[in-house]
């Protein structure tokens, strides 16, 4: 049986230059890199980025597009979202979705890095971010 966590969030990326430079632009830094694979560190799990070719090589699968997928990003105040998402933008992301008022009593917004993989950033009132970024939902 699996242990219920996650280690690894790979992103197949079209340009592996390009989205080291982006992710590095939003705070992250890279632990390893070849010419395959960026492995950023981020608070207990790693972000890899691969290049998409050489990743579904490795999967031995053909991605037709397949697999939709946001990654999230929780803050402490609504503030930051905003200021996450503008940054996200001005550092060669693209806005999918204005941060606003959530019908669930948040706050939040989507951007996109530059190969198109959605990031929501958001404010949840209802749960606690420890000194390590770690969420507390409660229970």
């Amino acid at each position: 049986m699996m242990e219920a966590r996650l280690s690894l969030v790979t992103l197949g990326v079209a340009d592996l230059a390009r989205s080291k430079a982006f992710y590095e632009a939003m705070g992250f830094r890279a632990a390893f890199e070849n010419e395959q694979v960026v492995f950023l560190p981020m608070g207990g799990l790693v972000l890899a980025l691969f290049g998409k070719h050489d990743l579904d090589a490795d999967m031995a699968r053909e991605n037709a597009g397949h697999g939709h997928i946001a990654l999230a990003h929780n803050t402490r105040t609504e503030a930051e979202v905003d200021a996450i998402i503008d940054h996200a933008v001005a550092s060669g992301g693209s806005l999918l979705k204005a941060a606003h008022k959530a019908d669930w009593g948040g706050y939040s917004g989507y951007f996109a890095d530059p190969d198109g993989h959605a990031w929501e950033v958001a404010f949840n009132p209802y749960w606690a971010i420890d000194a390590e970024g770690r969420i507390n939902m409660g229970s």
